[in-house]
């Protein structure tokens, strides 16, 4: 049952994919709220975690991104308990699922409800972000996106505070496998001028048999297209500079060309994976900005022009490598 889980699990990168694994495995979803005038963004991430001798550990953490603090709770293994087939999983009393989020933690407690999602594209050959690379059963950190954006409606109590997300805006991601890349950039944003339009992007060090090679995945979500930029379908980045303030990045596709300026602001230090168990540290902004130049290479024209507030940054590991 375990084997066809998770043969299940590779056309459906949504669901858990740890049926069966019992040492140095992680895997944990990313849930991004925003409230409507986006003063307050937080980071919901539940998980499980098991480190090289079996050791495990269930986990909620909480990113309060505009107050720059974080708090990593932590649950017996037993309380995390997922559902083949369909993302369900609840946490002790806590419940994530595609349309909602119900919270009963200390400082954070209510019920979220999620519509309007625009998910990855999904297909028999390329089951979501990962492509063709779903299917390699090796990799060091598997990627997966539930929704570019969505709308909000419910509040939540956060340290005897009713914060209202009604109207408001999320993102929801995960990823698994034993351990985060050596190197890796990583944002996204989703408040731009108009309601529809969301942007992704990470480039990391990706292990390969005895090698390695910078792979990349972006998109933009643009009128309910998604238009993509990814190691496997041939785009590429053509420059990617790196500094304390900002992150400059070029890259393009056959059709598009793709200019992110994004800057940098205070980060948060979180949790995360190595080798299957939370031990290490990263930083991530949720208060950070993107402009984005879109253009479209048969018309001649830019077709976005448009900068995304409340964007999350990560900047990680021995990122000098990625500059190119």
């Amino acid at each position: 049952m375990n084997q066809l889980n998770r043969l299940h699990a590779i056309w459906n990168p949504h669901v858990y994919h740890g049926w069966g694994r019992r040492k140095k495995f992680f895997e944990g979803w990313y849930y991004k709220i925003v409230s409507k005038n986006q003063t307050n963004a937080f980071a919901i991430i539940p998980g499980i975690a098991m480190d090289e001798n079996g050791y495990k550990q269930s986990f909620i953490q909480v990113l309060d991104g505009k107050n720059h603090k974080a708090v990593y709770h932590k649950f017996d293994a037993n309380f995390f308990k997922p559902t083949p087939k369909q993302h369900n999983l609840s946490i002790g009393n806590n419940i994530f699922t595609y349309e909602k989020v119900s919270l009963d933690l200390p400082n954070l407690k209510g019920q979220l409800m999620f519509k309007n999602q625009h998910p990855w594209s999904n297909s028999l050959f390329s089951p979501g972000i990962m492509g063709p690379y779903s299917f390699i059963p090796f990799m060091e950190c598997y990627h997966g996106i539930l929704s570019m954006n969505h709308n909000i409606q419910g509040s939540l109590i956060y340290n005897g505070k009713d914060i209202s997300f009604n109207d408001g805006k999320g993102y929801i991601e995960k990823d698994w496998g034993h351990s985060f890349p050596k190197a890796y950039i990583w944002m996204q944003s989703n408040h731009f001028s108009k309601s529809n339009i969301s942007i992704k992007f990470s480039i990391a060090i990706i292990p390969w048999l005895r090698s390695s090679f910078i792979g990349h995945i972006a998109g933009i979500l643009i009128n309910n297209k998604l238009i993509e930029f990814t190691t496997y379908n041939g785009a590429k980045v053509n420059s990617c500079e790196i500094s304390k303030k900002n992150v400059i990045i070029e890259m393009e596709n056959k059709s598009y060309k793709l200019n992110i300026n994004a800057f940098r602001e205070r980060a948060t230090t979180l949790a995360a994976p190595i080798s299957g168990f939370m031990d290490g540290r990263i930083d991530e902004s949720m208060n950070a900005k993107i402009n984005v130049k879109l253009f479209n290479k048969k018309s001649k024209k830019y077709i976005l022009e448009d900068t995304g507030f409340s964007a999350g940054i990560e900047v990680a590991g021995q990122y000098k490598l990625l500059v190119k």
